[in-house]
């Protein structure tokens, strides 16, 4: 039997391989609500990617939003793949099998395009296992005419250097608003004849188009960038984000794709808002996807009904950054009570805070049992929290935790990041004290006839600060291995002191992965070879612990000539170029630079709406950079 058709209805992989391997269902296509056309039909096939494993890929509502819009477009047919998992990643290779694309199980190297969606840096090694298996060269420069175009897209992009050499185009910004006009370009050029380059050099002029062939890096003696400046007249110097400033009317998925199997996020997911108040300095997100930008909630209650009836999923959740920030929560969480009620169907509502009106919700939403509640204080003691500018007080987490303990919660889980700026010990033994504090609330709160099984789990976990592109923190010196892992054990032994230790339970998340996503992070170009390099040697799924292999990438880098302490472990000065500085992302670097400065005083910014910092992304128009200026004029405020 032919491992591989063409043929309608045929699947590429024969029922023998199907029989081998784990969870055949990620490769067979056809899910509920998947969309088939008749390729003669359409005039571009396009694959969108996700470089995981696919109930991780089917996850992301980034890919469902495009994957939507493409396919409404009549000359436009959108498929999708993912990375194979292990077991099918060997056949393949064996079998010399071409990657193919789900919907009509085609090898994409016959696509004309193909689009990665960068969401981890630790993903980097898929995206070369998804082109290798695809049989499309790695290298961007060695593609010929018949040859998909690779692009990429999602935050990973905001630096895209370390990948430059893999990808024909990078997408800045959110999809919506310059794709139409992207494939459009592609067809005049096809229907003329002009071919590859001149298509790329005509993309390079869009607005949030970036094609790294038409940019060159030169650098100093001590390895730091000395200049960074396009090849050729009438490509852009610097490339701005496209942004999608009216998030109501404009393209969301009212029939997303159901998977066979479970997946991470097997909900229907309703996005409510765009962007964050917050400014918390590590945050990258919410730095990328200012300004905030709200759905109207009327809209938001039809897509709901309509999503709920297009899947049949029992549960719904709310995507946003901030959920608790969102100015019509109220409103439309009564009408989700309501509607979901009668219909018995779950609600999901993640990144709010904890307060009374958030407790009484969850304990509307939530079983009997209930589910535990999730604080981020992030760092340890107020004075760091400061640093971050994390608008969160202990008395505020004391607090919500005596009102979640009244409520009948009896689980916590604590999230904090070890090795950010500044920290001291003092700042890591704050983690263990104030986990020992909320534990000392259950028992302070709930009489002992009330209590269930007579006790409360605090959860204390523990991430390694990563400096991340375009957050005040973007100089920061990164901890070593070493240091991080003297941390840790710092926070165990004080934990191990509290008075409640009993009652707490730690985890901590692995140094090494931490520390090569910090130089891909803030890597450039160079880093190119090291990532080709280490996939050569067998790497790829390094987000998966069980498959990261940390002294293979650092042997990689040092054969390269490189090393992981110049990306790492200096503090960068204000006045070094940049890999990413020319991307303009909306917030400016004197911005970036106020709040760094900040930072060092341990001063807090206050939050978007109760007072403008002057970020730069009012440029864009809207949102509520424009919201807010219209309530000053009416209030007469500052």
């Amino acid at each position: 039997m032919d491992t591989f058709s063409t043929d309608a209805g045929k699947l590429a992989l024969s029922d023998d391989i199907l029989m081998k391997i784990e969870k055949p269902e990620r490769y067979i296509g056809h899910e509920v609500n998947s969309v088939v056309k008749d390729k003669n039909a359409v005039s571009v096939r396009f694959c969108m990617c996700f470089p995981d494993v696919y109930e991780i890929g089917m996850s992301h509502l980034g890919i469902q939003i495009l994957y939507d819009m493409f396919n409404s477009w009549e000359d436009v047919w959108c498929e999708r793949v993912y990375s194979p998992w292990l077991d099918l990643d060997a056949i393949m290779r064996k079998e010399k099998i071409p990657l193919f694309a789900l919907e009509s199980q085609e090898p994409i190297k016959d696509f004309d395009f193909l689009g990665i969606t960068i969401q981890y840096e630790m993903c980097y090694t898929n995206i070369l296992q998804v082109l290798d298996l695809a049989q499309i060269p790695l290298s961007a420069a060695e593609r010929g005419e018949d040859c998909p175009i690779v692009i990429g897209g999602g935050p990973c992009t905001y630096n895209p250097e370390p990948l430059a050499d893999f990808f024909d185009i990078f997408y800045i910004g959110e999809g919506e608003t310059q794709y139409r006009h992207l494939l459009d370009i592609y067809k005049e050029c096809r229907t003329a004849g002009l071919g590859r380059v001149e298509f790329l050099r005509r993309a390079a002029k869009i607005p949030g188009m970036y094609v790294p062939r038409f940019y060159e890096t030169s650098y100093n003696d001590d390895g730091t960038i000395k200049s960074f400046l396009p090849i050729e007249d009438g490509i852009p110097a610097k490339v701005t984000k496209e942004i999608q400033m009216d998030v109501t009317d404009t393209y969301y998925p009212m029939k997303p794709i159901v998977p066979f199997i479970k997946i991470t996020q097997d909900r229907v997911v309703l996005e409510i808002q765009r962007g964050c108040i917050r400014g918390c300095r590590f945050c990258q997100a919410g730095q990328l996807y200012r300004p905030v930008r709200e759905r109207d909630v009327e809209t938001l209650k039809q897509w709901a009904v309509e999503m709920l009836k297009n899947t049949g999923q029992e549960e719904i959740t709310l995507s946003s950054l901030s959920s608790s920030d969102y100015s019509r929560l109220p409103e439309l969480i009564d009408f989700l009570l309501e509607e979901c009620g009668r219909k018995h169907i779950n609600i999901s509502l993640p990144s709010l805070r904890i307060d009374a009106f958030s407790l009484d919700v969850m304990s509307k939403v939530q079983d009997v049992r209930k589910s535990s509640l999730t604080f981020a204080p992030e760092a340890g003691s107020q004075r760091l929290r400061n640093v971050i500018n994390k608008g969160l007080t202990e008395e505020a987490i004391l607090n919500g935790s005596a009102l979640a303990f009244e409520g009948g919660w009896t689980r916590v889980k604590l999230y904090f990041m070890l090795g950010l700026p500044t920290e001291t010990e003092e700042d890591i033994r704050g983690i263990a004290e104030l986990s020992n504090k909320i534990a000392a609330v259950f028992f302070d709160t709930v009489p002992k006839e009330k209590r269930v099984n007579g006790k409360v789990q605090i959860v204390t976990s523990t991430s390694f600060f990563v400096p991340k592109p375009f957050t005040p923190f973007q100089w920061a010196r990164q901890c070593t291995k070493d240091e991080f892992i003297e941390k840790a054990y710092q926070t165990r032994k004080a934990i191990s002191e509290q008075l409640n230790q009993k009652s707490i339970k730690y985890n901590w998340h692995e140094a090494d992965a931490s520390v090569l996503e910090g130089v891909l992070a803030r890597g450039d170009r160079r880093l190119g070879e090291v990532i080709r390099r280490v996939y050569e040697k067998g790497s790829i799924y390094d987000a998966w612990g069980e498959c990261y292999d940390h002294e293979r990438w650092v042997s990689t880098i040092e054969e390269c000539g490189l090393s992981v302490g110049f990306y790492t472990h200096r503090e960068r000065p204000l006045d070094e170029i940049l890999p990413w500085d020319f991307i303009d992302c909306g917030v400016t670097k004197e911005f970036l630079k106020r709040e760094w400065e900040k930072a060092r005083r341990e001063e807090i910014s206050a939050n978007c709406k109760q007072q403008c910092q002057g970020c730069g992304a009012a440029k864009f128009g809207g949102g509520i950079c424009v919201e807010r200026q219209d309530q000053v004029l009416v209030t007469g405020g500052c």
